[in-house]
């Protein structure tokens, strides 16, 4: 399990130098033939790794309902992102990493709600399944992310 939190790391390190590496207008900046912009990934998979691990394990998320609205599967940037906003899903990209460690070290994870994701060919049947597919999936986004910035 070390191995997947230190994946989880690496990928956080990773996104956290996109936050830092462009400003706010180009955060929300969504280029031609694309669908989204790299705020909307940064949330995307800060709020799927909650939902996955926490969500299906019938646990409290640390995202708000609100941020769950706006980066869930299925959504698209509708708004503006402001600095504050920014500025919240700056703390939650390590903090939900680090939380989900000392949770998972207290063995919290009793319980998980199967589900398939969405290339069909993934059963999540615990939380370490969640967790393993979770670092697959912010790959993904890393590499839409590395695609959009060529054009911001």
């Amino acid at each position: 399990m070390n191995q997947l939190f230190d994946v989880s790391t690496t990928s956080r390190n990773m996104v956290s130098k996109f936050l830092s590496g462009y400003n706010l207008d180009q955060l929300n900046t969504i280029p031609e033939g694309f669908s989204n912009n790299l705020i909307w990934n940064i949330g995307h998979i800060i709020v799927s790794q909650q939902l996955l691990v926490y969500k299906l394990s019938g646990l409290p998320m640390m995202v708000s309902d609100e941020l769950v609205e706006k980066y869930k599967k299925g959504t698209k940037p509708e708004h503006i992102v402001t600095q504050a906003e920014v500025d919240e899903i700056k703390s939650l990209l390590f903090e939900t990493i680090q939380q989900t460690k000392v949770d998972y070290d207290n063995q919290i994870f009793k319980n998980y709600m199967e589900y398939t994701t969405s290339t069909g060919d993934h059963v999540l049947r615990n939380a370490e399944d969640a967790m393993a597919f979770s670092n697959f999936h912010e790959g993904l986004h890393i590499g839409s992310m590395m695609s959009i910035r060529k054009f911001i």
